[in-house]
C-alpha cells in the first residue's frame, strides 16, 4: 500500500467537506490526512487528501472525485513535483539524559524544542512527509506521549492547478 496525495480545488460552499469525506467512506478509501484552506479567490478552496492504497485506489478516488459537482479540478501530486509541507508535535517523556539525546536529534534534523521540563520535551518540527517520516522513526524508540500532524498541504511547482 502507498500514500497518494491528491489536490482537489472546490467550490466553497457549505458541505463540500462532507461529501468529499463521504465520497471517501462509501467506497472504502482510507483517508491518511486531510487538510482543507481557502484559496486567493472566495469562491474555492483547496483540498489535500493523503489516501492510502494501491494504483488502482488512486485511479478511482481521482475519477470519483471529479464526478463531484462542486469539485472544479483534481489531480494527483507526486512529493518530487510538488511543493509539500505539513507539521507535527511531539511530546516525549523522559529524564535529563533523554532530553538531552532527543535535543541532539532535533539539531540533526532540524527540529526545535517549544517546550520542556523536568518530565517532558515537546518538539516541533516543519517538512516534507517523508522527511517527518524518517524524523519520526529516529525518535520512535523514546517514551512518546503524545503527537500530532497537521496533515499536507501541497502546492504543485510548475503545473497550474486552477
Amino acid at each position: 500500500m502507498e500514500k497518494y496525495i491528491i489536490s482537489a480545488l472546490v467550490k466553497n460552499r457549505s458541505g463540500v467537506l462532507a461529501r468529499v469525506s463521504s465520497l471517501f467512506g462509501r467506497r472504502g478509501f482510507n483517508i491518511d490526512s486531510l487538510t482543507v484552506s481557502p484559496t486567493t479567490d472566495e469562491a474555492f478552496s483547496r483540498i489535500t487528501i493523503v489516501v492510502i492504497g494501491d494504483e488502482y485506489t488512486l485511479e478511482q478516488v481521482l475519477k470519483q472525485m471529479a464526478k463531484l459537482e462542486e469539485c472544479v479540478a483534481v489531480s494527483h501530486i507526486e512529493e518530487e513535483d510538488a511543493f509539500c509541507w505539513e507539521l507535527v508535535l511531539v511530546k516525549i517523556r523522559g529524564d535529563a539524559a533523554v532530553r538531552e539525546s532527543v535535543r541532539e536529534i532535533c539539531a540533526v534534523y532540524g527540529a526545535n524544542v517549544v517546550d520542556s521540563n523536568e518530565k517532558t520535551i515537546i518538539v516541533r518540527m516543519d517538512g516534507t512527509p517523508s522527511h517527518l517520516n524518517t524524523f519520526l522513526s529516529v525518535i520512535h524508540s523514546f517514551d512518546i506521549v503524545e503527537s500530532s500532524r497537521t496533515g499536507v498541504t501541497a502546492v504543485h511547482k510548475d503545473a497550474v492547478l486552477k
